[in-house]
């Protein structure tokens, strides 16, 4: 952020950084603008609203999608061009592959559609002034409430009144709302409050019901089942255990699954780490036998009920177990023809180690931070694995995320 300015100080912004901000050089050093683009001239707003341009806008300056964009912390970039905006994301793939040491080419990026993400965590706020749900205000613990969002499917912007007065039945404080979209319904899981009395859940429980959720959990309880919500993950309708990861979007699950696909093509054995529901597991499982693999106890729990009633697959073995802590060795990496990971944007730093030293031929690194990626893929190359290729993947529309799958070969 810019700091300790005049106020009618103009700035000439010179690039783009990592999270959209404008970068301007002052004394040497640089400095961010929020919202600010390239070849513009600017003053910073007050706090981290939109700034005042000075200049003639960037010719890649376009109209915001959102009322809330400027304030909400969700987006930031909906004020770029879609060739600006491309590149913007590509560009944060390609510099974190090189400060790793790291040049392949990176491919185009891969879009997505606006309304399509059907998991969103919001924030609720219940005051003596009222309820307040949505996000974050841009760098701030203030939060902003939302009354649209161009980014989420409309069955969820579509109850978010109906939410908002759900969460207002919860007691004084913020509290983490998680809402999935599902065939059943929305499945929205409440988490980070105090256990609320008898009354208060009666309420909640009525106030559910009055809304039309799937499913209401709090703290881990499920209060409410209407209907068992269920998504088709890697194409198996499978039931989703209250506040468990997806992925945000099903069409860029899909494309990850197609990449995973075509890479492991003519494989007999595939170890899946950090398989989560199984959407890489079950299409895998088409052609491979699987081993998955997830510390996420009732992750895994419900993709072995899924593949038992699936016909049709390969046998998937399915394990408990703490790839941070207790990564595959690579004694047990033995007579396997590829691996797949995905973790969490911590990344996989043991596993890659382990997976540096097997004979593991093909490995595909799927990950939403391109940072952790680019160090897990640098201990592959350092193990003797060849980049084959790099795809981004717009999974996360108008934030700085990007959600990135790297295929690699074993060189000799």
């Amino acid at each position: 952020m810019v700091s300790g300015m005049m106020d009618d100080m103009a700035l000439e912004i010179t690039a783009l950084g990592a999270q959209g901000d404008g970068i301007v050089l002052v004394d040497d050093t640089r400095r961010y603008v929020p919202f600010a683009l390239p070849g513009e001239r600017v003053r910073p707003a007050e706090g981290d609203g939109l700034p005042d341009i000075v200049s003639a806008p960037s010719p890649d300056r376009v109209p915001p999608r959102c009322r809330h964009f400027g304030v909400c912390g969700g987006c930031a970039a909906q004020h770029m061009s879609d060739a600006a905006y491309a590149a913007w994301k590509r560009g944060n793939v390609v510099a974190a592959f090189a400060q790793r040491g790291l040049e392949p080419e990176i491919a185009p990026l891969v879009r997505v559609r606006p309304g399509s993400r059907r998991r969103a965590v919001l924030t609720a706020k219940v005051g003596r002034s009222g309820t307040v749900l949505g996000f974050h205000r841009h760098r701030s613990h203030d939060l902003i409430g939302i009354v649209e969002c161009p980014v989420l499917m409309p069955a969820i912007v579509q109850k978010l009144p109906a939410l908002r007065a759900l969460c207002s039945v919860l007691p004084q404080g913020e509290a983490r709302v998680t809402v999935l979209a599902t065939r059943a319904g929305l499945d929205v899981a409440i988490e980070g409050v105090r256990v609320p009395s008898g009354a208060t859940i009666a309420r909640l429980v009525s106030q559910a019901l009055e809304t039309g959720i799937a499913r209401l959990t709090l703290a881990g309880a499920t209060l409410i089942e209407r209907t068992t919500p269920t998504l088709p993950i890697g194409g198996v309708e499978t039931a989703v255990p209250p506040g468990t990861f997806v992925q945000a979007v099903e069409d860029a699950e899909r494309e990850l699954v197609r990449r995973v696909v075509d890479a492991t093509r003519g494989a007999r054995r595939v170890a899946d780490l950090f398989c989560g529901l199984g959407a890489f597991a079950f299409p895998l499982a088409e052609r491979a036998r699987v081993l998955a693999i997830d510390g996420n106890a009732p992750a895994v729990a419900a993709l072995k009920a899924a593949a038992q009633r699936q016909q049709g697959l390969k046998p998937i073995e399915s394990k408990v177990r703490d790839l941070f802590r207790e990564p595959l060795s690579g004694l047990e990496l033995q007579g396997f023809d590829a691996a797949v990971f995905d973790p969490p944007r911590a990344g996989a730093a043991a596993q890659s180690r382990q997976l540096a030293q097997s004979k593991v031929r093909t490995v595909v690194a799927v990950s939403c931070d391109p940072g952790t990626l680019a160090r897990d893929v640098r201990t592959l190359v350092d193990g003797d694995y060849a980049i084959e290729s790099v795809t981004p993947i717009d999974q996360f529309l108008y934030a700085p995320h990007v959600e990135v799958v790297a295929v690699l070969r074993k060189a000799r």
